[in-house]
């Protein structure tokens, strides 16, 4: 009599967990690639938590992905057709039934790489997650890289420049070439004189004050919130965070560049998630003089709006919605996905937690700056500047702050943030601010040959 319960109970169970589950103990939710010039990474999102083994190959490079207690099924061929072909790092996937119960993946790569696995439990929307974090085995010098944009720019506006003035030179100098022709029938008629500067001897070599003007550039980091994993806040007609601020952001690093002597680094330049310490990490990599990060705040209701400029504060927020605010950016790597077995993360924590005053006092005087050009566009949540422990502004030698753009959560604000004019007139607002502060503050001489 025991054993038919027994028997009956199993079976209730099997009907309630379904052939898959039963079998094979995990279910795919969903699979996603996310690729950047960074890092491309790819996520596996199941019911349950997922065991895997990776190795890398070479001669072609290959990652070899072997995923235990699955069968191959549909969720997981839909990786195949999630590689993009710009991808920097994945040229395609394989999916295959490798053993019982064991899926293997096969990632074709266009260089080499030094991939990262860890998983992250259910936080927000998402179940388990196991991810595959896929770096390049040689990292590229972000300030090396900085500086080969800013030569290249300024290589094409000389040579528009010297292609103008050529086109305008020539077109006032062939009348009168052909005009002194008429007054000599018999002279031969000969090309114009070369314009100045095009024969003779070189150039002077430029001055030291000269030399000095040229090296010394103005670098401002500028952090688009969020991204990847992370879509940040959601308006209530679907906008997205995450893919408003790096709009903005891509027009205000377009406007800074636009400006000589200045130039401007993303974050992220892409739909993919950076972890707040690396967000900082990479300001400091190219030794910027300002770090910028954008959001788009949100609250419980809707009735909230305006935009706000925050700076760190090492005594305390100074009022609870500073506090709450700062809680609620900082949990940003929670949602995004942060590998927390990575060498650096004490190391860099360590570092951040060395933030002086004098860093915070130039934030304020930045973040002034920009509130007051803020205020001409739209409405101000805050006239003043807020302090809170925000984990992305503790950069100890880079004056940093961080604007909420409006609220996303207030439908009519929501517009505004689609709406591409207001969009222009905010960066002007945040350029013109950045522009006042410096202006103002012109940043100490350093050795940087640029």
């Amino acid at each position: 009599m025991r054993r038919r319960t027994a028997l009956s109970s199993l079976g209730q169970l099997a009907l309630l967990l379904g052939p898959a589950r039963l079998a094979f103990g995990a279910t795919i939710v969903s699979v996603r690639v996310w690729p950047a010039a960074d890092y491309t990474r790819v996520t596996i999102e199941s019911d349950t938590a997922l065991a895997a083994k990776h190795f890398v190959t070479e001669g072609p490079q290959r990652l070899v992905v072997d995923i235990e207690g699955l069968e191959l099924s549909t969720a997981l061929r839909e990786l195949v057709g999630k590689v993009k072909s710009d991808d920097p790092y994945i040229a395609g996937v394989r999916v295959g039934q490798n053993q019982p119960r064991v899926v293997r993946l096969v990632i074709d790569l266009k260089q080499p790489v030094k991939p990262q696995q860890f998983t992250l439990t259910p936080v927000a929307a998402y179940q388990h997650r196991l991810v595959f974090d896929l770096y390049p085995a040689e990292p590229a010098d972000p300030l090396l890289a900085l500086i080969r944009d800013k030569v290249q720019a300024e290589r094409d506006a000389a040579q528009s420049v010297e292609d103008a003035l050529g086109e305008f030179i020539g077109k006032v100098d062939r009348p009168l070439a052909i005009t002194e022709a008429a007054r000599q029938p018999n002279a031969p008629l000969t090309a114009p004189s070369p314009p100045p500067g095009q024969s003779g001897p070189p150039p002077a070599p430029p001055t030291a004050a000269q030399r000095d003007r040229i090296n010394r550039l103005i670098i401002v980091a500028i952090d688009p919130g969020h991204g990847g994993e992370d879509p940040g806040a959601i308006g209530p007609s679907g906008l997205r965070e995450k893919d408003v601020v790096l709009r903005i952001a891509k027009q205000l690093r377009d406007r800074l560049n636009s400006k000589p002597g200045m130039r401007a680094m993303l974050t992220r330049d892409a739909d993919f998630f950076v972890p707040l310490q690396e967000r900082v990490a990479k300001a400091r990599r190219v030794q910027a003089d300002l770090f910028v990060s954008v959001h788009a705040d949100a609250f419980f209701t809707p009735e909230a709006r305006g935009a706000s400029v925050f700076a760190l504060s090492d005594r305390g927020a100074t009022s609870a919605a500073a506090r709450w605010m700062a809680q609620k950016e900082n949990a940003a790597d929670v949602v995004g996905g942060v590998n927390v077995a990575t060498k650096d993360a004490q190391v860099l924590r360590t570092l951040l937690d060395m933030s002086t005053a004098a860093q915070i006092k130039d934030s304020l005087r930045v973040g002034h700056e920009v509130l007051s050009r803020i205020g001409t566009v739209g409405r101000l949540h805050k006239r003043s500047v807020e302090q809170a422990g925000f984990a992305v502004l503790k950069a100890p030698d880079i004056p940093s702050i961080l604007v909420e753009t409006a609220f996303i959560s207030n439908p009519e604000e929501e517009e505004k943030l689609r709406d591409p004019d207001y969009q222009q007139r905010l960066v002007e607002a945040l350029f013109s601010g950045i522009e006042r502060y410096f202006a103002r503050n012109p940043p100490l001489a350093r050795n940087r040959q640029l």
